[in-house]
């Protein structure tokens, strides 16, 4: 009799504590559930046309101006400028001294280009590729301010000339050039042949120091 009031009492312990247990777990997680989730802040850029500024210092992108057509291809003129639809202060006519050219001739610093890693550098003659160019926000020019245009492949990978000559008269026997120029096929070649018993070796170093040997993606040596 006793046994069984014993086991009794242990069964109802267990309930309790189990009880207790799953009440705790939910209330839990319905504090989890409702906890508010803190979103990361981030600082939107700057427009691109701002507002609240003088009128007279708005960007090329943000004003429309009065071109006169027919002047004299790199002069200077004087034209009539307002605001595009931004905000700003002080008088909404104003004066700018620019040069009479359209944004394709202008000068290779006053635009920026999309660039192509896809075309072979090391060809003769050099190909080319066609690219969009955005004229920058404070330049003033005729015509359209995106404007595409040929331009030759001069892409990089990372590769130096000096450090390719280094590595082919130090360890050019082993094949660390051509590993480093990413022809690794003949660097396997230069290791299992000792660099061709050095006259391997001897050719690289000369092919590399004219500038023959160039990356084996195509690509051009940083100077």
């Amino acid at each position: 009799m006793q046994t069984s009031n014993l086991w009794l009492a242990l069964g109802l312990v267990v309930v309790c504590s189990s009880t207790h247990l799953r009440g705790v777990l939910s209330q839990n997680a319905s504090n989890s559930s409702t906890a508010p989730t803190v979103e990361p802040t981030t600082t939107p850029p700057p427009p691109v046309c701002p507002d609240g500024v003088a009128c007279s210092l708005l960007g090329a992108a943000c004003i429309r101006c009065d071109y006169n057509d027919s002047c004299q291809y790199g002069a200077y003129m004087i034209v009539n400028c307002e605001s595009a639809g931004s905000i700003c202060e002080g008088p909404e006519t104003f004066t700018r001294n620019v040069s009479c050219r359209y944004c394709y001739q202008l000068p290779p610093s006053d635009y920026t280009c999309t660039n192509n890693t896809n075309c072979v550098v090391a060809q003769t003659p050099r190909p080319t590729y066609l690219s969009t160019c955005t004229v920058n926000h404070n330049v003033v020019c005729l015509g359209s301010r995106t404007f595409s245009m040929n331009r030759t492949c001069d892409w990089t990978s990372g590769h130096r000339w000096s450090t390719a000559l280094v590595l082919s008269i130090t360890l050019g026997g082993f094949g660390v050039d051509r590993f480093y120029l990413g022809d690794w096929q003949n660097g396997l070649g230069k290791l299992f042949s000792f660099g061709g018993l050095g006259v391997w070796t001897l050719v690289d170093i000369l092919l590399v120091a004219i500038g023959y040997l160039s990356p084996s993606d195509g690509s051009l040596y940083i100077t």
